[in-house]
């Protein structure tokens, strides 16, 4: 299957692939020698699809059937022979107007392009915030509310805001949150959840007096806060958009794909590891290693400050997805958050 194919083979797949996407069924021979300019016979392409079945690139469903393209003819087709989808105006000027609302916290930019995503697509859609690996808070800021009230923001290393309303079981004075709030930034910047120990607590309780019983709730909010971001986050939209895909009529596959979901890690699990690169990521049936996906493909692009992923968004679909258009708009929608995220005005190309 590494061998060279030649050029009008590559025209053939292409033209298979693209058919099978389309219309669901099997392609023949005579329909691509009618309907495609290969300028051959219906005898030679028959052939030259048989020799791409041999290779590996093509499979035959039934007997005397057309071919549908393999998993690896998927792959040759994205890898080699995929021409982008160009966007219209109209499209790239709802991405624009979407992500132009500047949200307080990553999570909401990259929930608002998931339900984007899945829109435009008609897939179900991801948004994730990849699995951390011993995240830390950069600052704590506090604002006082009422008595019993106040919010607590927590800026965690990388760029992600986390803001919790705080509920306190007696009454506090603004002072003593703003005290509160320079004693978390003294000694809890910096820190991964393991290292808040009980000495530290203790100091921090020490240092609020009076108001120190306020300090081991909070404490329990933080390191679960931090916890959370640990793991790693996905929210997937549009999950009933499957039933309307004819490739998953089989139930049991949907209920597969729909545990797969709702179960999360695994799916974390293959965006927190992309391949290195800063472009589309694209893996086709079982390149995905995950149980329940070798009927489908996902498409995600990692969303990045520096050298850190702050998250993806991407879609899942059945394996004959339309991979140019699902490509142009993830592509799309990533762009604009790293222009949203840099503070750029992005342009409409």
């Amino acid at each position: 299957m590494h061998e060279e194919i030649s050029e009008r083979k590559k025209r053939i797949l292409k033209a298979v692939v693209e058919a099978y996407i389309a219309y669901g069924e099997p392609v023949g021979s005579k329909y691509l020698a009618l309907r495609e300019q290969l300028s051959c016979s219906s005898a030679t392409i028959r052939n030259e699809m048989a020799e791409l079945e041999a290779l590996g690139y093509l499979e035959q469903p039934h007997t005397s059937a057309g071919r549908i393209p393999s998993e690896a003819g998927y792959r040759f087709y994205v890898n080699s022979l995929l021409e982008r989808y160009s966007m219209t105006q109209r499209e790239i000027s709802q991405i624009h107007e979407h992500l132009s609302h500047k949200l307080a916290e990553l999570d909401q930019i990259l929930a608002e392009a998931s339900r984007m995503a899945s829109s435009f697509t008609n897939y179900p859609s991801i948004a994730a915030t990849p699995r951390a690996y011993g995240v830390s808070v950069d600052r704590f800021d506090t604002m006082y509310i009422d008595a019993r009230t106040f919010a607590l923001t927590m800026l965690l290393h990388g760029g992600r805001i986390k803001s919790k309303r705080i509920r306190t079981a007696y009454p506090l004075r603004e002072d003593e949150v703003a005290r509160l709030c320079e004693l978390l930034n003294l000694h809890l910047v910096g820190r991964c959840a393991e290292e808040i120990t009980l000495p530290l607590i203790l100091t921090i309780e020490s240092a609020m007096g009076k108001a120190g019983a306020v300090v081991n709730p909070l404490i329990k909010i933080i390191y679960d806060t931090m916890q959370e971001c640990d793991a790693g986050e996905l929210r997937v939209e549009g999950v009933n958009r499957l039933l309307g895909i004819p490739d998953y009529s089989d139930m049991e596959e949907v209920r597969s794909l729909i545990n797969l979901f709702e179960q999360k890690d695994d799916l974390l699990s293959v965006i927190s590891h992309p391949d290195g690169r800063d472009d589309i990521q694209v893996r086709i049936g079982h390149e995905n290693a995950v149980d329940g996906m070798g009927n489908s493909a996902m498409v995600w692009r990692t969303i990045r400050s520096g050298d850190r992923v702050l998250g993806a968004i991407g879609v899942i679909g059945p394996r004959r997805m339309d991979y140019g258009k699902v490509i142009s708009i993830i592509d799309h929608l990533a762009l604009g958050i790293d222009n949203l995220l840099s503070g750029e005005t992005p342009e409409d190309t």
